[in-house]
Formats: structure tokens, sequence, C-alpha cells
């Protein structure tokens, strides 16, 4: 059976949406793809080098193929001389983004305004510098400040013990130090909308990986001082800010009323989920909302006591409060079965 013959912009748009992460095996993976010669896929890739948005290096079998910078811009600012967020999207960073898709450029819009605001109003940062990079495939925007840090700043305003428990209160969402003047909402819609959305501030690095489930990554950083946020978005993407909004918003007045919290952020290191201070660490802040997903994966197994605590005494002081465990082991759901049970009084 012959090779399929494939329209060029297909081939093309694939080389361009897997060469980061096949810098040097994406003509085998596209042409498996396409079913269609390596030889086919080379022309498409060699048409990519000669229109400058793909750029090579090394020789025969070490040939190594990037995406070219389309736009590469940095620029600090000074803090007191009293930035605007609109001011800097609209004069600095829109012109550099150009002509992408429209829902493309509102997520980008929503992202950066809300975190640079967040720098403006929170930091005590004197400069905020910032940083983009452009390819045929994907726009990567970094705001770095030299303030106090996230969650240094989290972990003062509530008395926590650990930076790291900072981070569960940003993935839960409704939480500001500034509570007259914002929402709480910013840093967990903008996380929900990246395809990467990173925070590296203090000994804490956290990275949220756009899925359907809630693929968060905690750990050590080796950064000093300051805060760096780094929002990553394919340039063509399908997603819009109505849908990441109504995933976690009412039909009746749009309020924020469902949040989903991945439990694994609980653990560090050897931790084990056991004990009930750890579970009401958990459901601080819950009655905020109405419907509390709560994520179990990478969670092999809880507690009795952490389980009762969560499924059955919150619960019976929170009935408006529905509380839904999802991606549980068959330990972990066990354990909350038993505490919903105890709740009902038909043990």
């Amino acid at each position: 059976m012959g090779k399929i013959r494939v329209g060029g912009e297909p081939i093309r748009k694939f080389l361009i949406e897997h060469l980061a992460d096949h810098p040097t095996d994406v003509v085998r993976l596209t042409a498996e793809k396409f079913g269609c010669t390596r030889q086919a896929v080379h022309k498409h890739l060699q048409r990519l080098v000669a229109e400058g948005a793909v750029v090579v290096s090394g020789q025969t079998r070490g040939k190594r193929y990037e995406l070219a910078p389309l736009e590469r811009w940095s620029r600090q600012y000074d803090v007191a001389t009293g930035l605007a967020e609109d001011v800097v999207w609209r004069e600095d960073v829109a012109p550099l983004l150009g002509k992408l898709p429209e829902n493309v450029l509102s997520i980008w819009h929503y992202g950066f305004t809300e975190m640079f605001n967040n720098v403006v109003d929170h930091s005590g940062a004197r400069v905020v510098s910032l940083a983009l990079t452009k390819t045929a495939a994907a726009t990567t925007i970094d705001i770095y400040d030299d303030g106090v840090g996230i969650f240094k700043k989290i972990q003062a305003a509530l008395s926590l013990v650990d930076e790291r428990h900072a981070v569960l209160e940003l993935a839960k969402g409704k939480f500001t130090t500034d509570p007259a003047n914002h929402s709480g909402e910013g840093i967990f819609f903008s996380s929900r909308m990246f395809d990467r959305f990173v925070i590296a501030s203090g000994e804490v690095y956290f990275s949220h990986e756009f899925d359907e489930r809630e693929d968060w990554i905690l750990q050590a950083s080796s950064a000093s001082g300051g805060t760096l946020v780094r929002m990553f978005l394919h340039n063509h993407t399908a997603r819009t800010l109505k849908k990441v909004f109504d995933k976690f918003t009412s039909d009746e007045d749009y309020g924020f009323t469902k949040t989903v919290v991945p439990v694994k952020l609980m653990r560090y290191g050897d931790d084990n989920l056991i004990s009930r201070s750890q579970a009401k660490r958990l459901l601080s802040r819950f009655d905020r909302f109405k419907v509390v997903v709560l994520d179990f994966a990478g969670v092999a197994s809880i507690g009795q006591a952490f389980a009762d605590e969560v499924f059955r005494v919150f619960v019976a002081k929170h009935p408006e409060v529905e509380i839904v465990a999802v991606h549980a082991s068959s330990e972990v759901k066990r354990m909350v079965s038993r505490a919903q049970l105890l709740g009902s009084g038909d043990a």
C-alpha cells in the first residue's frame, strides 16, 4: 500500500505544534502521524526554515529543529511611577502579540492585567520586569518583581506554618490579602486559562498544566527573593474565557461558587493525610463555596480521622456546601464512604 498524500497545511501545523517536545525526532513522528514519507515531511520542514519560523542546528543524525522566536522583548518598569496595567497592556504588550485569534487575545488580556495588577497593588516591589517570547506555536510572558514574595505574604496574612501551605490557598481561590479592593479570583482563574501557569517565589515553585484534571506540581525552588509569574499559551487554542468561567461559576448570577482543590497539595514528601488538623487546614474557607470538588489524584490513602473531619463533621456543620470526591483510589473511597455512612446515621 502506497503512502497517503496529505495537504501541506496540516503537516506544517503539526510540525509547529510538536517541535518543542520533539526537537530531534519530529520528522519521524510526523511521517507516522500522516502516513507519508520522511522526505515529504522534510520538504515542509525546510519551507518553515526558509520562512524563518523554524531554526535548525547540528548535522545529519544530530540535527535539531526548534521554533524561532518571532518576537523577543523585555523591559523594566519602576513601580513608584504609578503603573497602570491597562496602559502597559495597550501600549507595550498587545502590539507584540500581533494578530492572534480573539479568544487567545482575550485570555492574554485577562491574565496579564490581573497578574500585573497584583504586582502593583500587593508585592511591595520597586521594580517589575516583563519578558515576552512569541513563536509560531505559542507565546510566553514572564512577570518578575523584586517584592516581598507572594507565598511569604500569604503565609504572614494567614499565620501559616509553612510557605507551601500558601499554594493550597491559591488553588482554592477566593483568597486575597486585600479583600476591600480585590476579590481573590485573579490567580485562580488565570492559572486555569493558560496551557502552563507557573509561580516561583522564595523556596516554593508551583506549576499548573491545563488538563481535565487539576495537574499541579509543587516543589522546592532555589529562587531567592521576589516573585516570578510565567504564563504560556498556544497561539491557536480553542479555549475561551467563557468556558473557563462557566466551569466554576453559577448559571444564576455568574458568582464564583465552585472550586476544585487538588488534595495532593496537602502532602509534602512522605506525609500521610491522617489527622484532623490536616483536614481542618484543607477545609479552611470551603464555606465560601456552594460546591467543592476534592481531586484525590496522586493520593493513595487517607486516615479515618481525616476522612471523618471532611465528610462527616464539616458536612454536618455546613449542609449548604456540597463536597464531591473525584479520582479517588479504592482505599480513599472506602474511607469516604465510611465517614458518609456515619454521618447519615445508618452505620
